[in-house]
């Protein structure tokens, strides 16, 4: 297929990659014509924009910051109703509003297209190696016509309709975000009390409380670089969009907003580029202590799959 992916962030780009490695026909664009010049060896072919790009293509992806970002590739001066959409199947990627979705993907069936949401989770890691899980929404028709696409990114899980992958992709970050919060309290209760952070982290392995973010994500805080490749700025960010979720629906949600309470006071200390588990760091400093533990911690970014070169 020939298909275009807009967005080239750190996970845009590994993404795209995998599309190109699946044997698809890559056609690229990005704010940034660096990013674009970048995927030149893997064969991109740059565009001047979105509308460039879908008259060209037969699938669009898009991967980029959040709604107004989205919004603006579909209905901006130059966006993807700008172009020719009859025929084309557009998969969003983005972090986004179900409502805001939904409006975006009507407009582009009613351009005679076809749309499929697959926003994403899990890692930078997961991105490269093209395991990563896609919440994906869309008709059984939209979806089976463009699977060979999903399964160069990721791994589908189907979750109904169009606009359900966003709903997915906020409550799975609901719940990331709370225990990465909760994470920075229970090990810096352990050190004061005496448990080092490595003698913590031996005994929770496999209990109760154990999960993917304690496995990936605590290394990165024995390292005191706090995981950079998913920045604060893209935590709180996303909160704010769980935010609106939960007050579409009314339920409660007290530790989901102590989270973003959290985040936010760790953006303000240390800045919208700092490690989504800095967290932590708030803990840490306020406790005077440090959770750095000696050790080879190896970024789960610098080991990848044999494929991805």
């Amino acid at each position: 297929m020939r298909v275009g992916f807009i967005g080239l962030g750190n996970m845009g780009a590994a993404a795209a990659r995998n599309v190109a490695r699946a044997g698809h026909e890559l056609y690229v664009y990005d704010v940034r014509a660096a990013a674009m010049d970048a995927m030149a060896d893997v064969g991109g072919v740059p565009c001047a924009h979105p509308a460039d790009m879908v008259d060209r293509v037969d699938v669009v992806m898009s991967m980029v910051f959040g709604p107004a970002q989205i919004d603006e590739v579909v209905r901006g001066e130059h966006g993807l109703l700008s172009g020719d959409c009859a025929g084309r199947t557009w998969i969003d990627l983005t972090t986004s509003t179900p409502a805001l979705m939904r409006e975006l993907g009507t407009a582009f069936e009613a351009a005679g297209g076809q749309v499929v949401d697959a926003p994403v989770t899990g890692s930078i890691d997961s991105c490269i190696r093209g395991d990563m899980i896609l919440f994906v929404g869309g008709t059984d028709d939209a979806v089976a016509g463009v699977q060979a696409v999903l399964d160069a990114v990721g791994v589908t899980r189907r979750v109904g309709g169009h606009g359900n992958g966003y709903v997915a992709k906020l409550v799975n970050n609901q719940l990331w975000f709370v225990h990465a919060a909760a994470i920075g309290e229970a090990m810096v209760a352990a050190k004061v009390a005496g448990l080092d952070p490595d003698v913590w982290w031996a005994a929770m392995e496999g209990g109760a409380a154990e999960s993917f973010v304690m496995r990936h994500d605590v290394p990165s805080i024995f390292a005191g670089h706090y995981d950079p490749s998913f920045r604060l700025a893209l935590c709180v960010k996303d909160l704010g969009l769980i935010d609106q979720l939960l007050d579409e629906v009314g339920t409660r949600a007290e530790l989901t907003r102590a989270a973003h309470a959290r985040f936010t006071e760790a953006l303000e200390r240390y800045g919208p580029d700092a490690g989504e588990m800095t967290v932590c760091k708030v803990i840490e400093d306020d406790a005077g202590v440090a959770l750095r533990v000696q050790g080879d911690w190896v970024a789960p970014w610098e080991v990848t799959h044999p494929s991805a070169g």
